[in-house]
């Protein structure tokens, strides 16, 4: 699971943009206790979510032209340049050039070679989010792609990231850790598209762990959200359910495994 030391490679930010940041501040302040503070006059309306005075994610209005509501899963780079660099020669995309975030640090969107964006952060002032892996807090990321293998040997060549394969309920699960703390610091995974009918797009999806996984989706029900998938529960890992924000943003939630029962 991911934890703030944060290393190359791995998530260290995150972000929502929303069709109405009102609404959506309503929505997970409700859900998962999350207060929203504006980055200043300057920031174009970004802001953050934080939880009892620590940011946990960041989130601004969007306009249709921008895409539909979405969450964007940033991982840290060194050289936010160079990494989108890299990007563009493994036959992705730059979507947003790298730019400088009022000396809080870098940032750049990109697009693998699925199609799927994904922020990078290069960190200045600002290192990342403050709570990773606690309740309310990001604590997992999959990617939904159509070609495992492409798209590992993608992040690996821009973002250094290493896959296993787990044993897993059913059959194998990919792996995705950082090449700094090996499979210790495993923080996500990559899921075949085709093996779920519920989606037709690749994407980045953000899990963040919770204290009862019924409570919150039945919560989010009653907020407006969508139950993408029901709680379910995966041995060794948690209960674990899939939902959408009233807006259309994907997101996931867990409330995970005691240590001891984890494979």
């Amino acid at each position: 699971m991911l934890t703030t030391r944060f290393v190359d490679g791995a998530p260290n930010w995150i972000d929502v943009g929303t069709s109405d940041i009102e609404g959506a501040t309503r929505f997970y302040g409700a859900l998962f206790g999350w207060q929203f503070v504006s980055a200043g006059p300057d920031a174009g309306g970004y802001g953050f979510f934080q939880l009892d005075g620590k940011t946990v994610a960041g989130g601004m209005q969007t306009t249709p032209e921008q895409g539909p509501p979405s969450w964007t899963v940033y991982f840290q780079s060194r050289d936010a340049q160079a990494t989108a660099q890299a990007a563009g020669q493994a036959h992705g995309r730059v979507l947003f050039q790298p730019m400088d975030v009022m000396g809080q640090g870098h940032m750049a969107i990109l697009a693998d070679q699925a199609g799927v964006s994904f922020g990078i952060w290069q960190p200045g002032q600002n290192k990342g989010v403050d709570l990773a892996g606690d309740p309310g807090s990001l604590c997992w990321v999959e990617l939904y792609t159509p070609d495992i293998a492409a798209a590992a040997a993608f992040y690996h060549s821009v973002l250094g990231l290493e896959t296993s394969a787990v044993p897993f309920p059913g059959g194998v699960y990919t792996c995705v850790n950082p090449a700094e703390g090996g499979e210790d610091a495993m923080f996500g995974g990559i899921v075949p598209l085709a093996d779920d009918p519920t989606e037709t797009d690749a994407f980045w999806l953000p899990y963040f762990e919770v204290p009862d996984t019924d409570a919150v989706v039945a919560d989010a029900e009653k907020l407006g959200g969508t139950v993408r998938v029901p709680a379910t529960d995966i041995e060794g890992v948690g209960r674990v359910a899939r939902l959408a924000d009233p807006y259309g943003a994907r997101f996931a939630v867990i409330k995970s495994a005691p240590p001891q029962q984890q494979q």
